[in-house]
């Protein structure tokens, strides 16, 4: 339970958390102490000096231990002889505060026309001008004039680039270190610092590529002046222009709540466009934070290169038909084909896309296959049974905790993860990393295991045995709710136990979570995996509670919802496998992604491709019609963390372009459906009627807000910054079984094959965040950011090859091969070729044996 104190602000008493910040103590009691430098997310150094107040203690009798009384029956107060920075003060019992005297209104007067010396008078054409936190508190507490000559003003310069992204106008920095503290301590990226000294005082980047971080735009959210500006924003609006629409970031399964600020614009045909994307609160899941994936990867919406009008094969062209023809094409080839149609699924599609996908395939025959792509994890038996417990907060886990991130570089799979693991870290949290290679993440980790790929298996059946070494067994959960224990320790007799330290750190610990990936393994090693995490948090104990549990590292933005409403990977391969007559594909390019997908979709009779882009697997359909962004319709996404939650419509539509669900339910009206609904909610409302974990998820609940702290945003813009209040809702998140006791938990032995190859190279796939996937290629202003194709070996394995660093290379597996750019840096372990997924280059099956030569001149 919290220690609550009393301190006294502006005469009045309070009760209020032991050790908070006295700025954020006097906010949540209505008292506004102004600040620059001060942000809650981050340690207070007292730069700034503008929240400077009259401190004091009660004066307490040693004797007695009460406060002792003046002549006038008031408390004594020992007062400091100067003011005091009220932001580098936690609060403490009996602690006397004064806000609004003359000395302290005099002292911010002072500062603030300091700060206003050399700052430019711009504020009409300032990117900040109307959201501007300097801006707000001149006007309160600002001199109103200035006594400095401008001759003695600085003059520096306006258009910095600190990156391809964002820009400084040195002339309205204040020195308040927000960006360079935000980089180094909160991201732990040393890029950003200051140069010179006095007034000359710079900021300057410090790295090569120029602010090398995945998290650059946040400095222009915190910044509380106008000083950073984002590339595809600046000088493109006035904030007051814009409205404010809640949405989610389409990209990976974090699920971070953006604000798409929009406005009507003559370049977007005088509709609705989005300016710019801003983190949206909500501390459950993002914080304040997004990367820069998020925030400048939504260009897709409108690219010039959508697809605006359904298109039909006639030879090798395409020509346009209407809604009507379409649908009654497709509606016929579905009852042609019954039994032989194929369905596929993207992780960019919305639940109520996914579930009139579902519907649609139930009216074409009971046993159509829905296919999730990309095919290459599984698990929603394991995550279902121990996914981490509701109300889970990386942000609270600290020293009494430990995170494992197997098989997953969580950097470029879900970066804001990646940033909240590094801060439980910081915390004291411990963090145990085990992966094929090195990651980012090991500089943060108190134990790294670089095992050989093919391993990861064996490395949690190894904890798993060392609990049962250390007996840190839940024997309660084990006698009562756990089935198929005793075949399970049996398996793990005689297990070898090469990693105790890390075990160690994981057993002790209080709350456990574990974020499992797939780098470096199969389907069925990646099925394994799930499974061995889960047989450890059971047997240990670490489920049904909060900070405790299982997290898959998905591809995308809803592939847990797609796995919730019954598409999987596993359908997928028996497709692939089994040739379907007939296609239906929406939101997925597998013929872009993997060589193995082009024959069977090429040999269909016929094939229906609901896609924005032409990609190459829209080239090879017969019929290909177009499908909304995120941006131009609502409707729901699931997270990694299974809280389900709304985007709303930001942008005008694009051509004649529909929601995927509605596609779906118009075809299924065709083939004796019900008649489709007129809006995504209607959808979710099925959903909720029909999917029992998904019972609550109605719209109106998902769109629940409740106060957070800190309070971005609002009217005040208090903390500075742009990130803005959530009132689009903050989601809900579905109970798993070990949180209903009803429900008994399942533990079995795991395959610890490695299946790894007795020689020659290993080919492993990784992931990359800055991609040149069908979304985020077309933000051509990242296009600095996406490498050419290439292939990552180790100097122990190039050397004898005749290969060096640059060099044009081979690849090759059975019969696929592809030539790209050598990269011989150290970071493939001996023996392995990792190659990056989504650079444009149809990958093979992998990990599998490759070959390696340089090209030929």
């Amino acid at each position: 339970m919290t220690e609550m104190v009393t301190v006294y602000i502006d005469g009045q008493a309070y009760q209020v958390p032991k050790g908070i910040n006295l700025v954020d103590a006097a906010k949540l009691h209505g008292t506004t102490i102004p600040v620059f430098c001060y942000h809650p997310k981050m340690n207070p150094v007292g730069m700034c000096r503008v929240c400077l107040v009259e401190l004091g203690s009660l004066m307490v009798n040693r004797e007695t231990g009460e406060p002792e009384i003046d002549e006038n029956g008031d408390p004594k107060v020992r007062w400091f002889p100067k003011l005091q920075t009220a932001c580098t003060q936690m609060v403490s019992e009996g602690m006397v505060v004064r806000t609004s005297t003359a000395q302290v209104a005099q002292a911010r007067d002072d500062i603030l026309e300091f700060i206003l010396t050399s700052h430019p008078l711009d504020c009409p054409i300032c990117d900040k001008g109307g959201e501007c936190p300097l801006q707000n508190l001149t006007m309160a507490y600002g001199p109103g004039e200035s006594r400095f000559l401008y001759d003695d003003k600085q003059h520096l310069d306006k258009h910095v680039p600190l990156g391809e992204l964002i820009y400084l106008d040195r002339e309205r920095c204040i020195q308040c270190a927000r960006c360079t503290r935000f980089c180094t301590e909160v991201v732990g990226d040393d890029v950003l610092a200051f140069h010179e000294r006095g007034r000359r005082l710079q900021i300057v980047t410090i790295s090569d590529p120029p602010f090398d971080t995945k998290f650059s735009g946040n400095t222009t959210d915190i910044c509380p002046v106008g000083a950073l500006t984002t590339a595809d924003f600046r000088f493109g609006a006035r904030p007051w222009e814009l409205d404010e629409v809640p949405s989610l970031c389409p990209h990976c399964p974090v699920g971070c709540n953006i604000s798409a600020s929009t406005r009507l614009d003559r370049d977007f045909g005088g509709k609705k466009m989005i300016k710019r994307i801003m983190p949206r609160q909500n501390e459950q899941v993002n914080e304040i934070w997004m990367c820069d994936k998020g925030r400048f990867g939504h260009h897709h919406s409108r690219s010039p290169l959508r697809i605006q009008h359904p298109l039909v094969r006639q030879g090798d062209e395409f020509v346009q038909v209407d809604w009507a023809t379409a649908y009654e094409q497709v509606a016929a080839n579905l009852k042609k084909h019954g039994k032989g149609v194929g369905f596929l699924a993207g992780p960019s599609l919305s639940n109520e896309d996914l579930w009139e996908m579902r519907r649609l395939a139930r009216l074409t025959c009971d046993e159509c296959e829905l296919g999730l792509w990309p095919a290459t994890m599984t698990g929603i038996q394991q995550v279902t049974e121990v996914g981490v417990g509701v109300g889970t907060r990386l942000q609270a886990m600290g020293p009494d905790s430990a995170i494992l991130v197997i098989a997953s570089d969580i950097e470029e799979e879900a970066p804001v993860w990646w940033l909240q693991v590094k801060q439980a870290a910081d915390r004291g949290a411990q963090v145990i990393v085990a992966n094929g290679r090195a990651t980012k993440l090991d500089r943060d980790a108190k134990e790294v295991i670089h095992y050989e790929y093919g391993e990861a298996v064996a490395v949690l059946n190894s904890f798993a045995a060392r609990a049962r070494t250390r007996r840190k067994i839940d024997k309660s959960l084990v006698e009562n709710r756990v089935d198929g224990y005793e075949a399970y320790a049996d398996g793990l007799k005689g297990t070898r136990q090469p990693y105790n330290d890390a075990a160690d750190k994981l057993l002790d610990a209080e709350n456990l979570v574990i974020f499992a990936g797939n780098e470096g393994l199969t389907l069925e090693q990646h099925g394994e995996l799930m499974q061995a995490a889960a047989n450890l948090l059971i047997i240990t104990g670490h489920v049904a509670r909060p900070n405790n549990g299982l997290v898959g590292v998905w591809p995308g933005a809803n592939f847990q919802g797609a796995l919730d409403l019954g598409f999987s990977a596993e359908a997928t391969v028996a497709m692939f496998e089994g040739a379907p007559a007939m296609w239906v594909i929406a939101g997925a390019d597998p013929v872009g992604d993997d060589e193995r997908s082009a024959g069977p979709i090429a040999d269909a009779e016929f094939v229906v491709a609901c896609t924005q882009f032409m990609t190459p697997t829209a080239k090879q359909a017969d019929i290909v019609l177009p499908i909304q962004s995120f941006a131009e319709r609502e409707g729901t996404f699931t997270n990694g963390m299974r809280r389900v939650q709304r985007f709303y419509m930001a942008q005008g539509p694009v051509g004649e372009a529909l929601p995927t669900w509605k596609i779906f339910a118009n075809t299924g009206a065709r083939l004796g459906g019900d008649r489709p609904r007129i809006a995504a909610g209607l959808v979710m409302r099925d959903i909720t009627q029909s999917v029992l974990r998904y019972a609550d998820m109605h719209y109106t609940a998902l769109a629940q807000v409740e106060d957070q702290f800190p309070q971005v945003g609002g009217l005040d813009l208090y903390y500075g910054g742009t990130a803005y209040s959530n009132y689009g809702g903050l989601g809900l998140q579905w109970a798993t079984n070990a949180e209903k006791e009803r429900y008994k938990l399942t533990v079995r032995p795991v395959n610890v094959e490695s299946g790894r190859p007795d020689d020659g190279l290993l080919l492993v796939l990784v992931r990359l965040l800055y991609d040149r996937g069908t979304l985020f290629g077309q933000s051509d202003m990242m296009h600095q950011r996406i490498p050419a194709p290439y292939a990552e070996l180790n100097a122990q394995d190039a050397e004898p090859l005749g290969i060096a660093d640059g060099d044009s290379i081979t690849i090759s597996v059975g019969a696929w091969q592809a030539d790209i750019m050598a990269r011989v840096n150290g970071r493939a372990p001996a023996g392995v070729v990792l190659l990056p997924q989504g650079l444009g280059v149809p990958l093979p099956a992998a990990p599998a044996g490759c070959a390696a030569h340089k090209s030929e001149e």
